[in-house]
């Protein structure tokens, strides 16, 4: 079954791998160019599709007329959109003489829109998953070919749940994909009145408002953590002086308070300490101004500046 398929980061070399090991052939691949400003630490689709001689495109725009052509001419028998960012138009979807399909990083209707594995950690869900379903012109709300749910550690972050997203895809696939072959793919409608949609999540948002129950501060830096651009406060030291952007890459909540007022820093026995809107965060590694600062050195770098805060 001739197939065209957008694709990009490691969920687009999972649904890439699935495609041919389903025996699909995939005459064209769509990508993205990396950004120079973001951190690429997942895998090249343009590279995997040039190692296995398959024509690869990363145009700013796919709906434009010559990059349509291009995709009328491959004869697509079936679209496939695995992590692709951009919208696919009705002038590309109406070129498939079968189906278009999405894979989405989460459990359909909820979680449409970008970065499904971030905000289910920002919001302290339990569970998440993989929805397979039909492309339309609206953003993920096409009807459902299948699922698959996993679930959310305590301790996971976004990088550790995206393996776990990527591992669960290759079986939703794997059970999907022949179906899609032999023309008996499964459609139930999503419910709309259970949709909901999140957008795009800028490093700016992860500003650290310490009046924030210490739980709701958790999920964020968990959420955002290394890979990704960190949860961050600032640190103005004691009688003035330069302020600090401090960068949060780990911590836990803790139940009971350490501080008068939220963002107080404490010393309680072997830890680092810092007080919340409700019960306190301790501090396991940071990034403080240049220096990045875990267990004993960070212990030793705050008892100079205990009782401060965190703004």
């Amino acid at each position: 079954m001739r197939a065209v398929c957008f694709a990009y980061h490691n969920v687009g070399l999972v649904g890439l791998e699935a495609l041919v090991r389903n025996g699909f052939c995939v005459e064209a691949v769509f990508t993205h160019e990396d950004d120079p400003n973001e951190r690429c630490w997942f895998g090249s689709v343009a590279a995997w599709a040039g190692e296995r001689g398959i024509p690869c495109y990363a145009p700013p725009s796919v709906n434009e007329d010559p990059w349509v052509e291009t995709i009328e001419k491959a004869r697509p028998e079936v679209l496939f959109s695995f992590y692709y960012r951009n919208l696919i138009s009705r002038r590309i979807l109406d070129l498939v003489r079968g189906e278009a399909f999405n894979l989405h990083g989460s459990l359909l209707p909820a979680y449409r829109g970008r970065v499904p594995v971030n905000w289910v950690l920002v919001n302290g869900e339990t569970k998440t998953g993989v929805t397979l379903h039909y492309m339309i012109e609206r953003a993920d709300a096409g009807d459902i070919v299948a699922q698959r749910e996993v679930e959310i550690a305590f301790t996971d972050t976004a990088l550790t749940l995206y393996g776990k997203i990527c591992a669960a895809a290759a079986v939703l696939l794997d059970e999907a994909l022949p179906l899609i072959r032999e023309g008996r793919t499964p459609r139930t409608p999503q419910d709309e009145t259970r949709a909901t949609t999140y957008g795009r999540r800028r490093p700016e948002d992860g500003r650290i408002d310490w009046r924030w129950p210490a739980l709701r501060i958790y999920n964020l830096i968990r959420a955002v953590t290394e890979p990704y651009p960190g949860a961050f406060t600032h640190f103005v030291p004691p009688g003035g002086g330069a302020k600090k952007k401090v960068t949060i890459w780990w911590a836990l909540p803790e139940g009971a308070a350490v501080g008068a007022a939220p963002g107080e820093i404490r010393l309680v026995g072997d830890g680092v300490f810092v007080q919340a809107g409700e019960g306190s965060l301790r501090l396991l590694d940071c990034s403080w101004g240049d220096l990045r600062l875990r267990d004993r050195q960070l212990i030793e770098f705050i008892k100079e500046y205990e009782g401060a805060r965190l703004r």
